[in-house]
Order: C-alpha cells, then structure tokens, then sequence
C-alpha cells in the first residue's frame, strides 16, 4: 500500500491521515466545495476537490467521482472511514473491480451483517440470545400490527440495512404502527438506498454494549475490548466508556463468546462492533453488526494499547495482524462526542464559525479533532468537532480527570454539547456514587434527563455555505480546473492565484 484514499470527512479523515503517516503511506482527502478549508484537508498529504452534483446527492456518497479521484491521484488503495458509504457494501466492490484495496471486509461479508435480517438467521445459528423479530424483512403493515398484537407493544420498526438510528421507528400503540413503518421505510430508502424494514420487539430502558473486534480474514478474530454506549440521543451515541462497566462475568462472556463466534463464522476481515442491548433484568440479546471503524475506536484504543487504524491497514494488505489475545485493559477510559448542538433545544444543529478553540492536556487526555480556530462549519455536515478520550486508574479517577478536561476545553463559536458533558458528569444516574445502581439508558435523555432545556441556547440560524464559483484555466499549455469562493472571485485573484500554479492536477488542492 502506497497510497490510501480516504473517503471520509472529519474527524475520522483526520484520524486516518495521521495513521497513513506513521505506516509511511501517501493520504489522500477528498473535499466537497463548502469543506475546502477543513481540517481533514490539511492532515493529508494531498487533496482533491469532489464534483458539483445535481439534485440531493452529496459528493461524499458519489462513487464514482471518489473512484475517479483515486485514478487520478494515485491512489492503490481506499479508506471508507465510517462515512456514508464506510457500510456500502457496493461501494466496497466497485473499489475492489477497479483493482483498489479495500481497507474493510469483503463486499459479501458486509452484506451479509449489513442485512440486520440475514444477520439476525446468521446470530441465531451460532447461539446468540435474540429478542423476539421478523425472520424477514415486512411487506405491509399489516404483518407489522398482527406482530405487536402476537408479541406485544412497543415494537420496533428498523431498516435492514444501515444504523445509527437512522430508518428506525418505536411504535407505543397499534393505530400509529402503519405511519411509522411509512416513515421508517421512506427514511431507510433515502438514506441507505434500500427501504426494507424489518419488526421486532422494543426493549424499554436497555443498556446498550458492544465488543470492538479485529479480524485476520482467515476465521482468526480476537475481541479487542467492550464499550458501553447507553448514553444516546436519538439512538446516537454522545458518551462511551471502555471496558463496559457494571457488566457481571456472565454477561461479559455472551458479549465476547458471540462476538467471536459470530465473526469467526464469516471470517471476518478488519475492525468491526457487535452490538448487544442488556434488558433492565440483566438479559444480554444480540442487536447487530456495524462492519466499519467506529467513531468510538478510540477510546478501546487507550485501554486496548492497540492502533486500531494500523490493524486495519496491516489486515487490508494481507499482513497479520499484531492482535492475538484479547488486551488485558489498562484502567478505565470515558470517551464524549462534542458535537455542534444545542442539547437544550433537541439536540438542533447550532453551526458558527469556530471562533477560538483550546484543547485540554494532561494524564489520560487524547483529542481527536476535526476543526481548528478559525474554520467554518458547513450546513448539513455532520456535527461532529471533536471526540475527547479521559483515562484513569479506574472508573471515579477516569470521571474526575473527564471534570478537569471538559473545565479546561474552550470551544467557542457553535453551540456545542460541552455543557451536557459537563452535567452528566455530576447527574447521579451516570456517576452512580457508591451502592447506587447504574441508571442510564439507551432512552435516558429523552425520557428522564430533567436539567437538558436549562442547557439552551438561543441557536444561530442556519448560514448558507460560500458560492464556489467553478471555471477552467490555461497553465503552461493545459486546461486547469480551478474552483474557489465566489467572494474572491475577482480578476486579480484569479491572475495571482494561476501566476502561482506551476504544476497541478485537475481538482487538486493547492496549500
């Protein structure tokens, strides 16, 4: 591997370039117009711009332009990050058709766990305690009301392809089931470019673990540590923690028992999540298999003391992995997505240029960031600014230090989820001070989290993204592609940025 083309943004990209660094491989971002001067642009070695494209289709989840990107640039090998096509399972095999690398599983593997149905037949069969669901994916919602009367309500709507809580549907009573499975199905197509829905019952008030796993494509897969990750909104993940706390030997030995079994089955290749909900009685039921690098690979990195991007690189190019055993955990970590969003208002976007930012230091500080001072944040991007990591010795000195850094973090510009960080630190339900039960769930803020509208602020309203004003230029006797802000788009700019250029490549951003 010479030189990997990260199909991603963000933090995530950022992270991916730094790895690419140390392996000695070339980066190589991709930007839409309006990400031209993000941070992820600057970690690589180079950058290329992605197409205008019409209609709803975001440069991101178009292949072809990113193929076209990794012909031109060089490129031998592609990086989906955990992006919108990082679980595509054709995005997957059109990189491997064009005789590019892929850093993930094989294209039928992620097909395979992708279908969350397939999936389900596939837990059954290596043993994995399942809650009560569809063996297939639901044609009317008929067949979704008569699955609620048999098995009872809430019951839960969720696309068969894709995650993150996106084409999921909770239904609590019979005459909103046929709406919500329109919704689910509407979204699931929209997102995933696939609307099949599946039913199964809703678990109130579950926890939500998972196993981070590492895979050598030949049957070998190693469980490289657990996370909790109860602390959502709108099932997305805000707040995590490695090992997964408050789990007793048994439940710990289901999570890593299927995880292996399930991924040894398929002989999985790469870095991947199993899933798992655990019910307010301590029942540990499968949920699903996120076959890409998760936002949360992090922080099982620093109680793992294993790279986990470099494993993937390593496993990709067919090298061992240098995994073998499970790590034994060094202490307890907290890891907190800081996102631009007002927790106070529902979690709405709250986008501003970032104004001033100060990262935290220290013993068991790592920041994973994806903006610096001074960048602008792009509508309709994903939120994500930074992921915070805070290890201890053991859980209250991980919660302690989680104090010192998010008091020492200074963001300013957007709204962020800093100060709902900050109080859950103190909210009992979290801390769970002395004999007190641990109390968080996958629906805790929504249903019990009392303080979360003493958090708003007044958000900004959405700002639209500079015009990028595109044209071609003539260098030296070839035709250039040049795009920048409509704002500079004047003819002594233009004259003074093509004076500059000696040599390029079409799309290539210049420093």
């Amino acid at each position: 591997m010479r030189a990997l083309l990260i199909a991603e943004r963000g933090v995530v990209a950022v992270r991916i370039a730094r790895a690419c660094a140390d392996l000695g491989v070339r980066s190589i971002a991709v930007h839409a117009d309006d990400d031209a001067g993000s941070l992820h642009v600057a970690a690589a070695d180079e950058a290329f711009a992605l197409p205008s494209v019409p209609g709803d289709l975001d440069g991101y989840r178009d292949m072809q332009a990113l193929l076209d990107v990794a012909e031109r640039s060089g490129a031998d090998a592609v990086h989906p990050g955990c992006g919108p096509l990082s679980e595509n399972a054709e995005f997957a095999r059109r990189v491997v058709a064009a005789g590019l690398t892929w850093v993930g599983p094989d294209p039928e593997t992620m097909e395979l766990l992708g279908d969350k149905v397939s999936a389900r037949a596939l837990a059954e069969e290596v043993g994995a305690p399942l809650v009560v669901g569809t063996s297939r994916a639901i044609r009317r919602a008929d067949e979704a009301v008569a699955f609620a009367q048999r098995h009872g309500l809430p019951v839960a709507l969720k696309a068969a392809h894709g995650g993150g809580g996106q084409g999921l549907r909770v239904a609590r009573r019979l005459d909103e089931v046929a709406d919500l499975l329109d919704s689910a199905v509407r979204e699931s197509a929209s997102v995933f470019g696939r609307g099949e829905v599946f039913v199964e019952q809703y678990l109130d008030r579950p926890r939500h673990v998972e196993a981070q796993v590492l895979g050598d494509g030949e049957g070998g897969v190693v469980v490289v540590g657990t996370r909790d990750c109860s602390t959502q909104r709108r099932h997305q993940k805000l707040v995590a923690e490695a090992p997964a706390p408050f789990l007793d030997d048994e439940q710990l030995a289901v999570v890593t028992d299927v995880s292996v079994a399930l991924c040894s089955s398929v002989r999985y290749r790469g870095a991947g999540t199993v899933e798992f909900l655990v019910s307010q009685a301590g029942v540990v039921s499968f949920l699903e298999v996120g076959t890409a690098l998760s936002v949360e690979h992090a922080l099982t990195e620093q109680v793992a003391g294993v790279d986990l991007v470099r494993q993937q690189l390593l496993v990709a190019q067919g090298l061992p992995t240098e995994v073998l055993e499970t790590p034994t955990p060094v202490g307890h970590a907290v890891s907190f997505r800081v996102t631009a969003e007002d927790a106070g208002r529902g979690f709405l976007p709250a986008l501003a240029p970032v104004a001033s930012l100060r990262l935290p230091g220290g013993p068991g500080v790592r920041v994973d960031e994806g903006c610096a001072t001074g960048d602008e944040l792009p509508p309709g991007r994903d939120p994500l600014l930074l992921t915070l990591v805070v290890q201890g010795r053991d859980r209250d000195e991980a919660l302690r230090r989680a104090r010192r850094a998010l008091h020492d973090l200074v963001l300013e510009g957007p709204v962020t989820t800093v100060p709902f960080h900050r109080h859950l630190l103190d909210e009992p339900a979290f801390a769970a001070p002395g004999d007190e039960p641990y109390a968080l769930h996958t629906r805790w803020i929504e249903q019990e989290c009392h303080w979360l509208e003493a958090l708003a602020h007044r958000t900004p309203e959405a700002r639209v993204g500079p015009a990028t004003l595109r044209t071609v230029v003539e260098v030296a006797g070839r035709r250039v592609p040049l795009g920048l802000p409509a704002a500079l788009a004047d003819t002594d700019v233009v004259a003074a940025l093509v004076a500059a250029v000696v040599e390029t490549d079409g799309g290539r951003t210049a420093p």
